[in-house]
């Protein structure tokens, strides 16, 4: 039965199908053939799922970010981080990387960072010499930050999957992805020095204050969220509500760059993304719940543990699971299928489910620039009409810059642990 269960996967995912109509149907075909399941468990295995209260958030947390996107403060964190940094050497491919970082501590998600600053900032590079490939590759690439800087759907998913804090995984979060940025930072510096990228001016005390107070609404935003959260004031769930109507209120009230055709237009497109997740997450919980009747976690964990003998090689084996998935599978979807076979055998190693599900979404951050699914590299192709694979392979010394951190992050627990179990004492 389990051989044909995989195989149908494995068919499914091959033929083209999405990968929650691929798990679906492997696993109805499964239940199927199983002699104590039946197909009526299929809806409402898939219902279970979903009936989650903190999932509220990912709709809202997706909304905000469009809403972001078209409401100004994208612009505003541009001219910001230009003015604080675009003067030094690579300061403009510096600016696409900490505006970014900023934008995803709003938005959540590394898509919806890849296409508001990328729009801004690949053609601004491309005006001041920075050949076109690497313009997007380093902007597809800083936009991975959106799914480790908090808040993220990512960790969304993986606290609702593993029952970890949200809130805890969100200031997990915080230091890997300074720690990335600024390694970001220091590539842009020396890949300018080598292609003799020119310098900008430096902007005057003047200019920074007037960008600084330009920007400081959309600055307030990440502070007010994670505050309100660690404060007590609102649930992770509920501060996306507020995301939301902060966004509202700055893109239509105090900018007044938003119009309600915009506000239809992220709807919409919020509507899109928020479907599409939840049917992956849907079908990942009812796949789940097969792979745990079925005792697959326990032949997986048995497997490991005859194999590799301490936690440090099964933390080195599970990067390059997570790295191989990434490259074939949304990162949500891999959370979800490999948090159920995985999360008890890194129990019993004595890893953290913090520390684990931090390294789970850093390393599948790097799926987001890692052909053939990288959907920041095919955002960033459809900005500047640049074939994937040209981006891609101006992509690889950032990319290897990626896994050096992620190797970082997944061997000093401190980075993701410290800063949660210090707010909570």
């Amino acid at each position: 039965m389990l051989p044909i269960f995989f195989i149908s996967v494995l068919v499914f995912i091959i033929l083209g199908a999405p990968i929650a109509v691929s798990l679906g149907l492997a696993t109805a075909i499964g239940a199927e053939m199983h002699p104590t399941l039946s197909l009526q468990l299929v809806p409402q295995l898939i219902f279970n799922s979903l009936n989650s209260f903190p999932l509220m958030a990912i709709p809202f947390f997706i909304f905000a970010g469009n809403l972001m996107g078209v409401g100004g403060i994208a612009k505003r964190l541009v001219n910001f981080a230009s003015a604080l940094i675009g003067h030094l050497t690579g300061g403009l491919a510096m600016v696409a990387i900490v505006t970014s970082m900023f934008f995803a501590a709003l938005s959540g998600s590394g898509a919806a960072t890849t296409a508001a600053i990328g729009s801004i900032l690949i053609p601004a590079m491309v005006a001041k010499g920075y050949k076109i490939e690497y313009a997007a590759a380093n902007q597809a690439v800083a936009g991975a930050l959106g799914i480790i800087i908090p808040p993220s759907i990512a960790m969304i998913v993986y606290g609702v999957t593993a029952e970890v804090s949200i809130a805890d995984l969100f200031m997990g979060g915080v230091l890997p992805g300074i720690l990335i940025t600024f390694s970001l930072v220091l590539s842009a510096f020396f890949f300018a020095k080598r292609d003799n990228i020119p310098r900008e001016e430096r902007k005057n005390l003047k200019d920074l204050a007037v960008a600084f107070k330009e920007s400081i609404l959309a600055l307030l935003m990440p502070i007010i969220v994670l505050g309100g959260i660690y404060g007590g004031i609102f649930t992770p769930t509920e501060a996306s509500v507020v995301a939301v109507f902060y966004s509202l209120f700055v893109g239509i009230v105090i900018y007044r760059e938003m119009s309600f055709k915009d506000v239809w237009k992220s709807l919409k497109k919020s509507a899109e993304s928020t479907a599409i997740i939840m049917l992956v997450i849907g079908a990942a919980g009812l796949f789940g719940f097969f792979l745990s009747i079925t005792g697959v976690p326990d032949l997986v964990t048995g497997l490991l543990q005859e194999f590799v003998d301490n936690k440090y090689l099964f933390l080195l084996v599970i990067n390059i699971i997570l790295f191989l998935m990434g490259m074939f599978m949304d990162g949500s979807a891999a959370i979800l299928i490999l948090v159920p076979l995985l999360l008890d055998t890194a129990i019993g190693f004595g890893i953290d489910p913090l520390h684990f599900g931090i390294i789970m979404v850093c390393n599948l951050a790097i799926g987001l620039v890692t052909p053939p699914v990288g959907i920041d590299l095919f955002v960033v192709s459809q900005l500047t009409k640049v074939p994937l694979l040209r981006v891609a392979r101006f992509a690889i010394p950032l990319i290897i810059i990626l896994v050096v951190d992620v190797l970082l992050i997944t061997y000093l627990p401190f980075l993701s642990t410290w800063l949660p179990y210090l707010l909570k004492g």
